[in-house]
């Protein structure tokens, strides 16, 4: 059986690892993970402006108010309060938004909502679904 460390000098190896780490280097490795970071803060806060929100109210008030009932507390489909939805996964909302529930006649809304606006809805229903504005 061969010995993977045969020849290995540990302490050449330790030294030319510390060769190859510097203070620039640092610097850029935590700027690039602060950029990461932000980036990553900006995608997950994204939301609706005000005006496609007020047509996303008005949209599943309407369209998904058929089946869930114009209160959204039940018809042909379940409630959809804040009561009950409160502690599901945001992510398993939004998929069940996107994606619809197979065998059932909840369709998917991919084609008309993006991902971030269908995070919005999910999100609004856990809070308790505003009002259609008069």
């Amino acid at each position: 059986m061969k010995d993977c460390h045969a020849g290995l000098d540990p302490a050449s190896t330790v030294e030319s690892s510390a060769r190859r780490w510097t203070p620039g280097r640092a610097r850029g490795d935590r700027l690039l993970l602060l950029l990461v970071g932000a980036a990553l803060c900006v995608a997950a806060s994204a939301q609706p402006d005000a005006t496609r929100q007020r047509e996303l109210v008005r949209m599943v008030r309407q369209d998904c108010g058929s089946c869930h009932g114009m209160h959204l507390t039940g018809g042909l489909g379940p409630a959809l309060t804040a009561a009950r939805l409160g502690d599901w996964p945001l992510e398993a909302l939004e998929a069940t938004i996107r994606n619809g529930r197979p065998g059932t006649p909840m369709p998917g809304w991919a084609p008309m909502l993006s991902a971030e606006e269908a995070r919005w809805i999910a999100r609004q229903l856990q809070l308790g679904f505003p009002q259609e504005a008069r």
